[in-house]
């Protein structure tokens, strides 16, 4: 693997894990109604887009993080499923 794949896994983890915390935080508070659940069905739709692109390039970074995305992406819209009743609770 070359700088430039090494370059192009790190950008790709840092962008896939910005979802982590907010995953964190409706596993923790077991409450999903701030989140848009049609931000993350576009964000899957785009991740699956990314893996059949990197897939035709034979790309490792580019199917690897967004396999990954996918995978935090998809936890997140089924916690907002799980959650769906619990409404803000003050």
């Amino acid at each position: 693997m070359d700088s430039i794949q090494i370059l192009g896994l790190v950008a790709g983890i840092c962008t896939s894990s910005s979802v982590i915390p907010q995953l964190v935080k409706t596993i923790q508070e077991k409450k999903a109604s701030d989140v848009s659940w049609i931000m993350f069905i576009v964000l899957i739709i785009g991740n699956s887009m990314w893996v059949y692109y990197g897939s035709s390039k034979s790309d490792i970074p580019i199917i690897s993080t967004n396999i990954f995305s996918l995978m935090l992406n998809t936890a997140m819209l089924l916690f907002k499923w799980k959650y769906r009743k619990n409404t803000a609770k003050t």
